[in-house]
């Protein structure tokens, strides 16, 4: 049986690991995210221990996902500096000509969810992890979405809410933007401390739950998926996922009249049933498809 291997590769930390092809770990390890002169090294290491046949990574980015592209595979304009323009997938391969796939760090934990969780049976699935920074994947019509790059859903534009104190929000890159009104550091900015220092009835989770709805109402009304999977370290706070329901069923107004919604909001709107290990499972689906494709 083939070995796959697969990389969840995140600002804060890499998570490596080795499968074989049906899905049986074999070894998984982690590693702070440092320069790529530290961090690359110890990652190119273990692939090459284990001779892995197929390669599957699912990566912060900004990416370069057109297969085409001189650079695919590379880390382009991201705001992590020292891994911008890095030809991240180039160099985890070494010159071995063997099966591989990137995407997102956020489409591959979609995929997962598909395939094995949460959105199991979904063809049209969005999952999105709010933590430090915000970040969407999105499969529709049985397919992860790209495009003429990929979604960046955590930089959609919104309405501040008229309590916020800080309705500029935090990006460095746009006034008002989800990640930059919505992340775990625009929380601590709005209190002017350590959002995980906050009791859960903070008056700010109200506001949070305000701008986690305005997307979950973006997502609906553009993308319409039939699953809104919420992730990540913010939406481990006690009590906010019901209030993003119940707020996304009044910003909705009841204009979209679909039962999964109006009755089954509960069952809409959930938390994934593979967390913390969405996007690892993404990563390795990605090179079990990468080894399929090669094969046929």
């Amino acid at each position: 049986m083939r070995k796959i291997g697969a990389l969840e590769a995140g600002g804060t930390k890499m998570v490596l690991a080795v499968y074989w092809e049906d899905g049986t770990e074999i070894e998984r390890i982690t590693l702070p995210t440092e320069s790529p002169k530290e961090t690359m090294p110890p990652m190119i290491a273990f692939f090459q221990k284990h001779q892995v046949d197929a390669l599957g990574v699912g990566s912060f980015g900004p990416l370069e996902l057109h297969p085409d592209a001189p650079n695919y595979g590379s880390i382009t304009s991201t705001p992590k500096l020292k891994w911008k323009d890095y030809p991240l997938l180039k160099e985890l391969l070494g010159g071995r000509n063997i099966p591989a796939k990137i995407d997102t760090d956020v489409n591959a934990a979609v995929l997962a969810e598909v395939e094995l969780g949460a959105a199991r049976g979904c063809r049209n699935a969005v999952y999105v992890t709010i933590g430090t920074g915000i970040g969407g994947g999105v499969y529709a019509d049985g397919q992860l979405l790209h495009g003429l790059v990929h979604p960046e859903l955590g930089h959609m534009l919104l309405r501040p809410h008229p309590a916020d104190p800080n309705p500029r929000g935090v990006c460095p890159y746009h006034d008002g933007c989800l990640e930059g009104l919505a992340a775990g550091p625009a929380i601590g900015a709005r209190v002017n401390g350590d959002a995980r220092d906050l009791p859960d009835d903070h008056p700010t989770f109200a506001i949070e739950a305000h701008y986690l709805a305005q997307m979950c109402v973006n997502l609906i009304l553009t993308l319409s998926p039939e699953k809104i999977i919420l992730g990540g370290g913010v939406l481990g706070r006690q009590g906010l996922l019901p209030m993003v329901r119940k707020e996304t069923l009044r910003l909705l107004g009841g204009y979209v009249q679909a039962a999964a919604i109006t009755e089954n909001i509960d069952s809409y709107i959930v938390a994934p049933a593979l967390f913390p290990v969405s996007g690892l499972a993404g990563s390795y689906l990605l090179g079990k498809q990468a080894l399929e494709e090669a094969k046929a």
